[in-house]
C-alpha cells in the first residue's frame, strides 16, 4: 500500500475501479436484455419500480456506513477492537430498524398511491415484496466495517456478486420466458445475497468487533463517540434529501409523463451514472481516507489531499461530460435499441448534473471530519430547493427533458454552496480555529 495519503486513496480507487469497471460492462449486457426483453413500456414499469426501491432504500437506510468510518477511524486507528465492534453492531441494530421503517412505506406507497406511479394494478403485490427484499438487502454497517478497516479489496470481490449474478440471471430468463417478475425476483434474490455476503466478510476481517455480545453494551457506544447522536442525525437528514434530489426525478417523470417516459428516462439515467461511476468509487475511497487523514495526519496533509482530489475530481467531470456529448446518442441507441435514442436529450443533462457531483466528492468528506457535518446538510436542502423550483418551471413545457436540466441546476447549486462551506472549513483548519 503506498505512504501517501492520495497515494492510498487512488489504491483504494483502482480496487474499487477495477470491480466496477467489471461490473459496467456486466451492466450494461444486462440492461440491454432488460429493455430488449421487456420494451420501452414494460421497462417503463421495472424503472417506476426500482426507481422507488432506490427513494425508500435511501429514506429508510440510516447511512451508519458513514458513522462507521467517521467514528471507526479512530478506534481501528487505536486498534480498540470491542469499541469498533460496539460502534459496528450499533449501526447494524439501526439498520435493521430502518428496514422495518422502510416496510411500513413501502406499503403506503404501492397500496395507497400506485395510481401516481401509473403503475399496472397486476404489478402491486410484486413491487411491493421486490421493495421489501431490496430494503432488507442493505448492507451499510458492514460496508462501513470493511471500508474503515481498509480493505476495499474484500469490497470489489463481495459487490462482484451483484453485476455477475444480474447477468446470470438476465441472460437465463432472456432464453426461456422474459417477464417482468422473474427480472424482479431475480434482482431481489441477488441484493438480498450480497447483503449476507458483506455480513460474513465484516465477520471474517474483525471477529473480535463483528458479534451479538457487543449488542448489550449499545450504550457505551453512545457515550464513548463523542456527538455521535447529532453526526447521525444529520447524515440521515442529508440523505433523505438526496435521495429525493437523486430519485425524486423519475418519479416525476411517471406522475408527469407516463410509464414510457420513465423508462426512456431511466435508461439515460442509467448511462449518465454509468459514465460517472467514478464519483461513487472516489465517495468511497475519498471519504475513509480524510476520515483517517483527519486522525492520523497533519492538518496540512489533510488540506492538501482535499485539494488534490478536488482538482482531479473536477477534470474528470469535465470529461465525463464531453463523453456524453459525443457517444451519448450512440449508447442510447446501442443498449436499448432505435425507440430508446430519444433519451439522448435526457442523457446530457443527467450527465453534466452527474459531473458536478463527481467534481464536487471531496467536499462532503471534508465538512463531516471537521465537525460541519450540518453545513452538507444545509448543501443538500439548498440543491434541492433549486431543484423544485426549476422542476416546477420547466415541467410542463419540457415533461421528461425539462425535469433533466432541473436536476443539472440542482446539481450546479450543490457544488456552489458544498465547495465553497468545505473552501472555508478549510481555511479555518489552516489558521488553526478546527
Amino acid at each position: 500500500m503506498p505512504d501517501s495519503l492520495l497515494g492510498r486513496m487512488f489504491a483504494n480507487t483502482v480496487w474499487l475501479l477495477g470491480g466496477k469497471g467489471f461490473g459496467a460492462i456486466c451492466s450494461l449486457l444486462y440492461l440491454a436484455i432488460l429493455t430488449r426483453s421487456l420494451g420501452l413500456k414494460g421497462f417503463g414499469h421495472f424503472s417506476l419500480i426500482f426507481g422507488t426501491a432506490q427513494a425508500l432504500i435511501a429514506i429508510a437506510g440510516f447511512q451508519t456506513w458513514r458513522v462507521v468510518v467517521r467514528y471507526g477511524a479512530e478506534h481501528v486507528h487505536a486498534k480498540n477492537w470491542d469499541a469498533f465492534g460496539r460502534l459496528g453492531m450499533l449501526c447494524g441494530v439501526l439498520d435493521a430498524i430502518g428496514a422495518v421503517m422502510g416496510c411500513g412505506i413501502a406499503w403506503v406507497v404501492f397500496y395507497q398511491f400506485s395510481d401516481a406511479l401509473d403503475l399496472n394494478k397486476s404489478l402491486v403485490d410484486t413491487a411491493f415484496w421486490f421493495n421489501v427484499a431490496a430494503i432488507w438487502a442493505l448492507v451499510s454497517a458492514p460496508t462501513g466495517i470493511v471500508r474503515a478497516l481498509d480493505r476495499f479489496d474484500v469490497a470489489v470481490y463481495v459487490e462482484a456478486v451483484v453485476p455477475i449474478g444480474r447477468l446470470a440471471a438476465a441472460t437465463a430468463i432472456w432464453l426461456t420466458d422474459p417477464t417482468l417478475m422473474k427480472f424482479l425476483i431475480a434482482w431481489a434474490v441477488i441484493d438480498l445475497l450480497e447483503a449476507a455476503a458483506y455480513w460474513i466478510m465484516a465477520r471474517y476481517l474483525a471477529p473480535q468487533s463483528v458479534g451479538f455480545r457487543h449488542l448489550r453494551h449499545w450504550r457505551l457506544a453512545l457515550s464513548e463517540n463523542e456527538g455521535i447522536i447529532r453526526f447521525f442525525g444529520i447524515t440521515y437528514a442529508n440523505a433523505t434529501l438526496e435521495a429525493a434530489k437523486r430519485n425524486g426525478p423519475l418519479l416525476a417523470v411517471g406522475f408527469f409523463a407516463g410509464t414510457k417516459a420513465a423508462g426512456l428516462y431511466r435508461l439515460a439515467q442509467q448511462l449518465s451514472q454509468g459514465l460517472s461511476k467514478l464519483s461513487t468509487l472516489l465517495t468511497r475511497s475519498v471519504y475513509a481516507e480524510i476520515a483517517r487523514a483527519r486522525v492520523a495526519a497533519q492538518a496540512d496533509e489533510f488540506r492538501k489531499l482535499a485539494m488534490q482530489t478536488s482538482l482531479i475530481a473536477g477534470l474528470a467531470g469535465a470529461l465525463v461530460v464531453a463523453i456524453a456529448l459525443i457517444v451519448g446518442k450512440q449508447l442510447m441507441g446501442l443498449i436499448g435499441g432505435d425507440a430508446f435514442r430519444a433519451g439522448y436529450a435526457v442523457m446530457v443533462p443527467l450527465t453534466i448534473a452527474a459531473s458536478f457531483e463527481l467534481a464536487s466528492v471531496a467536499f462532503e468528506p471534508v465538512l463531516h471530519s471537521t465537525g460541519r457535518a450540518r453545513h452538507a446538510l444545509l448543501a443538500q436542502a439548498a440543491a434541492l430547493t433549486a431543484l423544485v423550483i426549476a422542476l416546477l418551471a420547466l415541467v410542463h413545457p419540457f415533461e421528461a427533458v425539462g425535469i433533466a436540466w432541473a436536476v443539472a441546476i440542482g446539481g450546479a447549486v450543490f457544488y456552489l454552496s458544498m465547495g465553497g462551506m468545505a473552501h472555508r472549513a478549510l481555511r479555518l483548519l489552516a489558521k488553526g480555529h478546527i
